[in-house]
Order: C-alpha cells, then sequence, then structure tokens
C-alpha cells in the first residue's frame, strides 16, 4: 500500500530545496546548514573546557539553546514536506537529527541529566548529509557499501586474528608467569592485543628470552595482520569505483537520504520511496552524461 501523502506546491518546492543541492536555493540551504553544525559542535567541544566554561558559560548555554532553535525549525521543516513521515522519523538520519536536539530539551527539564549533552555531538554526523553539496556523496556511498560488502570476511578474519591473540597470550602467560606482571590469562591477552598491534605501550615487558622471542615474533605476525583486511578493503572499493560508470541524480532521497541513484530512476533504490526530481535535474544529469560522452 502506499502511504505517501498529497504534497502541495509549497511543500513540494520546500522539498526540492532541502533535498536538492542544483538550485540557488539548495545550495545555500546547504551551506547554511553546515555553517551551524560546525559552529554548534564548536560549542560543545569549547564548553568542555573547565575554563572556559566558568568564563564564559552563559554565553555558550545561550548559543546552544538557539542552535537547538534553529536543528527544532529543520527538523518540523523536513517533517512537514516529508511524503513518507514515519519512513522519516524512523530512518537513519531522522533519528540522527533527533538526538541533535533532545538532548538540550532533557537537560532543560531535568538538570541531573547534564551528562547526557555529550550526545549533541552526534550532529557532526549530519555533516555526511552536506558532502552531496561537494559531490562527495556517491563516493561516501561507495566506502560504506564496500564495508558492508565486506563484512563478513572481515568478520571471519578478526575470528582468526583473536584466535592468534589467544595463542600468544596463553604462550607468554606460562612463560612468563605471574612474577613478571602476567597475572592471569585476561591481562595476557591485552598484553597480546597491544603487541600485535604494534603499539606497544610497555607497561607489560618480557622479561625471560624466550618470552622476548614471542613477543618479537608477534609484532611480526602484527604487520601481516593489518595488511590483510586493507588489501580486502581496497580491493573492493577499486572493483566498485572503476564498474561505475553510470551518470547519477544530484537528488538524495527524501525518506533515508541517500543518492546514488539513476538519471531515470522514479524510486528510491534503497528505502523504495518515491523521488520526486525535478525535471530540471533530470535534465541537467541527462546533459551532463552528454557531455562525459
Amino acid at each position: 500500500m502506499n502511504s505517501d501523502r498529497t504534497q502541495s506546491q509549497a511543500q513540494q518546492k520546500l522539498e526540492t530545496i532541502i533535498f536538492g543541492t542544483t538550485t540557488p536555493a539548495g545550495k545555500a540551504f546547504d551551506l547554511v546548514l553546515l555553517a551551524v553544525i560546525a559552529a554548534s559542535v564548536s560549542v560543545v567541544m569549547f564548553d568542555s573546557i573547565a575554563s572556559v566554561h566558568a568564563k564564559y558559560g552563559a554565553l555558550l548555554r545561550a548559543l546552544e539553546i538557539g542552535f537547538t532553535l534553529i536543528f527544532t525549525l529543520e527538523y518540523a521543516l523536513r517533517l512537514w514536506c516529508a511524503k513518507r513521515r514515519k519512513a522519516y522519523v524512523f530512518s537513519f538520519w531522522g533519528v540522527v537529527d533527533l538526538l541533535s536536539l533532545t538532548p538540550t530539551y532533557i537537560a532543560l527539564l531535568l538538570p541531573q541529566a547534564a551528562p547526557l549533552l555529550i550526545i549533541r555531538l552526534v550532529r557532526v554526523m549530519r555533516i555526511f548529509r552536506i558532502l552531496r553539496l561537494f559531490e562527495l556523496f556517491s563516493e561516501l556511498s561507495d566506502i560504506i557499501n564496500v564495508l558492508r560488502n565486506t563484512a563478513r570476511a572481515i568478520f571471519v578474519f578478526f575470528i582468526m586474528v583473536m584466535i592468534v591473540v589467544v595463542v600468544f597470550a596463553c604462550l607468554i602467560y606460562v612463560i612468563e608467569g605471574p612474577e613478571h606482571g602476567f597475572t592471569s590469562i585476561p591481562m595476557s591477552i591485552y598484553w597480546a592485543v597491544v603487541t600485535i598491534t604494534t603499539v606497544g605501550y610497555g607497561d607489560l615487558i618480557p622479561q625471560t628470552p624466550i618470552g622476548r622471542a614471542i613477543a618479537s615474533f608477534g609484532m611480526l605476525v602484527g604487520y601481516s595482520i593489518l595488511a590483510v583486511p586493507t588489501a580486502i578493503i581496497t580491493t573492493k572499493l577499486w572493483e566498485r569505483l572503476n564498474n561505475r560508470k553510470q551518470a547519477q541524480l544530484n537528488w538524495n532521497c527524501p525518506v533515508c537520504a541517500r543518492g546514488g541513484h539513476a538519471t531515470d530512476a522514479e524510486f528510491c533504490k534503497h528505502c523504495g520511496a518515491k523521488l520526486d526530481v525535478p525535471p530540471e535535474l533530470r535534465q541537467a544529469a541527462d546533459e551532463l552524461m552528454s557531455d562525459d560522452v
């Protein structure tokens, strides 16, 4: 059953501004939103500094309330012009939008919940929405899809790494023992992780020649381990970039905010929502594809 709402002319125009980037109004909206997000995140960061909070706490609080009101208005406008409001509210970006403004209201009503204000930093994630303005959204989608497609291989590899870590931990626990700081197998696993990842904090150091030999071998194994997932992800990403030849619309789905749609797409390939792309955007994409050819 199609749950799309009938939009008024004002809602359609606002949707074009919020979700489109080729029009001057759409570009201006994204630039202003990017500046507001950067400023609000900066306020949260500066407010975490004790000396700055003691001197400018009231000003920072007022700025935070102002930014929250701006994000609340934006969220309300997105709800108003969205055809499928429920789908947007429960989508990933809908949840991020909501989390970016609710902590401030909670802190105002319940002062003891002030530590929750740190959740406001999820606002920085919203910058990924604006990447489409700089023609980077398709690259972001490529990276996310590659990570999703390689998740099974990376998971299997992670299990193999954990087995190697446990083996090294058991060996070093038996050889070094509690007298050299390896008081338990979990402590030895911590040492193995630090050693194999070549971090080397130095808080646990093998003292015996055999223990040092095992540690040296673990470091060499660590270099090999780090190379495997890098090669898997790089290979898949390279294949995806080489295979992506079709021109794409500079238009994001009004429900899931994801792009990468073909020039003739009528529905979102990710969530199935109707795109309702303005004709001028399709014409611009077709002209761009003709120029590339």
